[in-house]
């Protein structure tokens, strides 16, 4: 018999200066080092930002002095250990210049099996 037990960490809070926006995508911080489990993108600055995972193409929207909450571990399917954003991962926001961050934090998740001692 077996225990799982999954341990979950924060990664180092990345941000961006909105008053560096131009209008075209710019990174937000560096990209995922491992799979994150639950991240979350708040803006804090006065612009609506779009956001994208591949510079190009608009996946999301975070209006000015809100936030989206992604808990993407939490729905997964029995026959699957885990769902995750994939590694390497870069997030990029775009918008005009305003004042303000946008912040990025992310949270990493390992499950452990282990023997269950009886």
């Amino acid at each position: 018999m077996t225990a799982q037990s999954t341990v979950i960490t924060y990664a180092p809070m990345q941000s961006i200066n909105s008053a560096t926006l131009s209008g075209s995508y710019l990174p937000l911080g560096s990209p995922t080092p491992d799979g994150a489990r639950i991240f979350k993108i708040v803006n804090n600055s006065s612009v609506d930002v779009l956001v994208s995972i591949d510079g190009v193409t608009n996946h999301d929207i975070v209006t000015k002095g809100g936030f989206c909450l992604y808990d993407i571990g939490t729905n997964r399917g029995n026959p699957s250990p885990m769902t995750v954003l994939p590694a390497d991962t870069q997030f990029y926001v775009s918008g005009s210049s305003g004042t303000g961050f946008i912040y990025l934090v992310v949270l990493y998740g390992y499950t452990n099996t282990q023997p269950v001692p009886l």
